[in-house]
């Protein structure tokens, strides 16, 4: 099958062939080492100051949106949320259950940020930020300067889910003052899911330390003390760990983060360009690099999500609730290339051909 899902993602065959080696034992100094090179190399790709950490969680990304709530803020902050879509909706559902204070930007499916949404916010009292960079749900990828001044203005602890995002569109954790990026395996890093990533500025460090997190598992207390011997509190996904060091090591062959992500861009543009000649219509204006929404103009999205499967060997995104008839969603993250675009762009015009895309 070809993957154009947004996460899991294409993996490269260096990558591929580590998971199917007998995992190792990691309590030793081989593995510590292997784990201080992944931190160093996630600061070094976010562009984060030297005094900031980084911890591997085993779990989804939504774990690590977890464990971030529950030790940076508490019952006396004040978190405003940007809710344009289910992941969003997330980290409202999450403050809620900690009992986190706070208020959401709701947005409408589709909508970007503005300055003038923004600015009703001024001055009234927030300590706490939260905000998936790329709404993956709506493709809509949120402009982060706009917020990171925001936030500087009003002396906000800024938090930044760039789970689909990361390697994909530019980051900078020390000149956009954002003080903790959660990302994860699956989706640029191109690893097997199963490890999500928080990484912690000095402002976030001190919120953790003086916080009280009343957790076991989610304690990064815990996880920052046995990070410093370059292990983790529990037994983590081992291999995938070591596929990560391998794709980090990868992308800094290739190039670097500035390389990866130009040519994730090529990818997208490539794609996003090819498209208009077909039956299929791109109506967000904000679109980050790693995935694109679709429209059918007069087809089914589920009839041309089932027959890229099953007929092509095709895998693309489906939407769900109302909008999922309409819209499928095409990543571009992960091992592809432009002659994958080829194979795409083809299954396309010849569903167009037949006349189930139309």
């Amino acid at each position: 099958m070809l993957n154009f899902t947004v996460g899991p993602v294409m993996s490269s065959e260096a990558v591929r062939k580590i998971g199917g080696e007998q995992t190792p034992y990691f309590r030793n100094d081989e593995f510590s080492k292997i784990m201080f090179e992944n931190e160093e190399l996630m600061k070094e790709f976010l562009f984060a100051s030297d005094d900031s950490r980084v911890v591997f969680i085993t779990g989804s990304g939504t774990a690590a949106m977890e464990a971030t709530v529950m030790n940076v803020f508490n019952e006396e902050d004040k978190v405003l949320i940007v809710n344009g879509g289910g992941f969003g909706q997330r980290f409202v559902d999450l403050c809620n259950i900690h009992n986190i204070p706070n208020d959401e930007i709701k947005l409408d499916f589709g909508q970007d940020i503005t300055q003038e949404i923004l600015d009703s916010y001024n001055d009234k009292g927030y300590t706490g930020f939260l905000v998936n960079i790329c709404e993956t749900s709506s493709c809509v990828y949120y402009n982060l300067d706009l917020i990171s001044n925001f936030c500087s203005k009003n002396n906000i602890f800024l938090v930044v889910d760039a789970i689909s995002s990361f390697l994909a569109n530019p980051l900078n954790m020390v000149e956009q003052n954002i003080d903790v990026v959660i990302t994860g395996s699956q989706k640029a890093l191109a690893c097997p899911p199963g490890i999500s990533v928080i990484a912690l500025g000095q402002n976030a460090l001190k919120r953790i330390e003086s916080n009280s997190c009343n957790s076991l598992y989610f304690d990064l207390k815990n996880m920052l003390r046995n990070g410093e011997r370059g292990q983790t509190p529990f037994t983590p996904a081992v291999t995938i760990l070591l596929q990560i060091n391998q794709r980090l090591k990868e992308i800094k062959e290739q190039g670097g983060v500035n390389s990866e992500i130009e040519r994730i861009s090529n990818l997208a543009n490539d794609f996003r360009n090819r498209i208009q000649k077909l039956p299929l219509e791109i109506k967000c204006t904000c679109l980050g690099n790693s995935v694109t929404g679709v429209y059918c103009i007069n087809s089914s999205a589920i009839v041309i999500v089932d027959a890229l499967k099953k007929e092509y060997g095709i895998w693309v995104n489906p939407n769900g609730g109302e909008i999922g008839n309409k819209m499928f969603r095409v990543g571009h993250i992960g091992n592809l290339t432009i002659e994958d675009n080829d194979k795409l762009i083809e299954a396309f015009q010849d569903l167009e051909k037949r006349g189930i895309l139309k």
